[in-house]
């Protein structure tokens, strides 16, 4: 079975905090993501990768961002560059978009805006995310902009959760296995590593589609097999 590309995405900030937290979050929602702390090292690693986005910092030792955007625009004119910029610098985000920035973010942020930002980027440039959207049971599922909504009613979705509703419903004429979920939404290549996260992912699923069908299980277990998206039309 063919896997689901993945985008892949390069945070370049020098901020250890931040940027654990932004590759937390990118790889919570799905995404390949790796982080580099040195301007110098970050600029060298986007000009041979092959990322489709990089999150860029403005400050950097080694190397200014707007130098690396410069110079990735360059050399890769495709790429999406999302610059993090300090709130309010209003001369950094136009300097910014003059070195070929794509989009900026303001510190602090919140991760929502983030991650809508990452894949608007990433639609623009032709990368592989999620444009769906379902409708399951009334219910309707939108990867453009992460949310489910019935009846003038909506909930968040996180790029994980689109993913898992998206899988089970292409594979909805059979059982899916807990390990295939692993192989082909999470791309883990050992599909037999002992882990509770999709029991979890499911959980979380279940309780935000409960808001619209309470009574009714859109996702079903089938004990030692896997899940089963149900037909319930």
């Amino acid at each position: 079975m063919k896997r689901q590309p993945r985008a892949s995405l390069l945070v370049i900030e020098d901020d250890p905090a931040i940027l654990n937290g932004l590759l937390d979050v990118l790889v919570f929602n799905g995404f390949d993501a790796e982080g580099i702390e040195d301007g110098l090292a970050g600029l060298e690693k986007a000009l041979i990768g092959s990322h489709d986005l990089i999150i860029l910092d403005v400050m950097l030792p080694g190397v200014d961002g707007f130098t690396i955007c410069r110079k990735v625009r360059e050399k890769k004119p495709g790429l999406g560059i999302l610059m993090l910029t300090a709130k309010g610098a209003e001369g950094d985000i136009v300097t910014g978009f003059r070195a070929g920035a794509d989009d900026y973010v303001s510190k602090p942020f919140s991760l929502r805006e983030l991650m809508v930002r990452v894949e608007a980027v990433l639609r623009r440039t032709g990368k592989g995310v999620c444009d769906e959207s379902i409708l399951i049971a009334g219910i309707r599922f939108d990867g453009r902009v992460l949310m489910a909504s019935m009846d003038g009613n909506a909930v968040e979705l996180t790029r994980r959760e689109m993913d898992i509703v998206s899988y089970l419903y292409r594979h909805r004429d059979r059982i899916v296995s807990k390990k295939e979920l692993l192989t082909e939404v999470w791309q883990y290549a050992d599909r037999d590593i002992e882990t509770r996260t999709v029991d979890i992912h499911i959980l979380k699923l279940r309780k935000k589609i409960s808001r619209f069908i309470e009574e009714k299980s859109l996702i079903v277990t089938v004990r030692g097999e896997g899940y089963r998206m149900e037909n319930l039309e």
